[in-house]
């Protein structure tokens, strides 16, 4: 389970990074930009999925081993 957690948290903290920068220079990153109910909202959404990385992270180190 932290190993899951590990992943999930990492893909979340990369995907988050990928919609910021996105929204500050257009570059085509991360699959934020592809989700047309997100439109308009991006940088929130990107800043979401970092709190959210940064969590999953924190969870899967303070889990128990085993």
């Amino acid at each position: 389970m932290k190993k899951l957690l590990g992943i999930l948290g990492f893909i979340a903290l990369l995907q988050g990074a990928a919609s910021l920068v996105n929204g500050f220079t257009d570059w085509n990153l991360g699959v934020v930009r592809r989700l047309d109910f997100l439109e308009g909202f991006e940088l929130y959404a990107g800043v979401a999925l970092l709190v959210l990385g940064i969590a999953l992270l924190a969870a899967a180190e303070s889990g128990k081993s085993g």
